[in-house]
């Protein structure tokens, strides 16, 4: 028998369920976007997008289960994201999941965000075999994590400020391009030279796995500055293009190294940045020249979603690794940490 998972997913701006059996078979994989109701704000209000998923996310729950031809007592358990995100968004995934649970007697799993876009990976790929380097890059996170195996992770490098989708961004707003930035910002950088504008990388003090982008963002806004200031005129798409290339070879060259040094065969790429094209080619020729396999999943699966977070559910319902009901949100949430009721406890192999 198949075990059937309804996944909601409400971290930030995409309300989405799901329905995924066995952690691998998308039944249904339903999305909501804000983008236009956001846009005219030049980026996300936490608020607006609270009420957004309010008003939303019981229709994608129905559409969710109307395309898998499912009811609700075919399901075995309800997953949601539970952190990190923004408290308001979450809390009203979290409400929705426990009530589901409750009403209809079945498990709750609560799931790291930050988890589930690592295992969009396993949602096409399920046999993928350990150890594992996965780069987890989006608008909030950017992070280096090493598995050994399911549900155990190692974060072996992170930012120390702007994650790369938040510089992206950022960097977008100062382009005037609007929001959101990561497509933006690859679209008019297919037109530019990325070695036309020389900018620099941050790859911090020797043997140091962080990440920094603060700086690669502050010098586009210097350059911008200086040109104003001498009434030159600027080739946004050069400047576009040498940006993207940038944060690229940074994310590359650490990934890269990481996996050498943990003798790591196989790289994992995730998140909504992981989109970009950019970085999907750069990773893959390099790690190619190491002999490195890269693993990403399709577009739909990088940005946020559900079948994702059911993806990781699957994987904590076998280990019966159940949440209470007295889940809440945690917009803090550590990858590789549980907190229920404000206690948590780091997982342990």
């Amino acid at each position: 028998m198949s075990v059937n998972i309804l996944a909601l997913e409400t971290s930030c701006d995409e309300t989405a369920a799901a329905v995924v059996a066995d952690g691998a078979k998308i039944l249904s994989n339903i999305i909501s976007s804000q983008i236009d109701v956001h846009q005219k704000f030049g980026g996300v209000v936490p608020e607006v997008a609270s009420r957004k998923h309010l008003e939303l996310l019981n229709h994608v729950v129905e559409e969710a289960l109307q395309e898998a031809g499912l009811e609700f007592g075919d399901l075995d358990a309800v997953a949601v994201t539970y952190g990190p995100g923004l408290v308001g968004a979450l809390l009203v995934g979290v409400s929705a999941a426990k009530g589901l649970a409750y009403g209809l007697d079945l498990p709750l799993l609560g799931v790291n965000h930050i988890e589930g876009h690592i295992y969009a990976n396993f949602a096409v790929e399920p046999d993928l075999e350990f150890p594992l380097i996965c780069l987890v890059v989006s608008g909030g996170h950017t992070d280096l994590v090493y598995m050994e195996k399911h549900g155990s992770y190692r974060v072996l490098g992170k930012t120390r400020d702007d994650a790369a989708g938040e510089a992206f961004d950022k960097v977008a707003r100062t382009l005037g391009l609007g929001y959101p930035g990561g497509p933006l910002i690859e679209r008019l950088a297919g037109e530019g030279d990325p070695g036309a504008i020389k900018l620099p990388r941050a790859y911090l003090e020797k043997g140091s796995l962080d990440f920094s982008f603060s700086g690669l963002k502050s010098a586009v806004i210097n350059y911008l500055h200086r040109a104003g200031q001498k009434h030159e005129e600027v080739n946004r798409a050069d400047l576009a293009a040498g940006f993207q290339q940038a944060v690229a070879d940074v994310l590359v060259d650490k990934t890269i190294e990481a996996a050498v040094e943990t003798g790591v065969s196989t790289i994992l790429l995730a998140g909504g940045v992981a989109a970009n094209i950019k970085l999907r080619t750069d990773l893959t020729e390099r790690a190619g020249q190491k002999s490195l396999q890269v693993n990403v999943p399709p577009l739909i699966l990088c940005t946020d979603n559900a079948a994702m977070v059911a993806c990781a559910a699957y994987y904590k319902f076998l280990r019966e690794a159940f949440a209470p009901l007295t889940l809440n949100a945690v917009p803090g949430l550590k990858l590789g940490e549980e907190r229920y009721e404000g206690n948590f406890r780091r997982i342990v192999f």
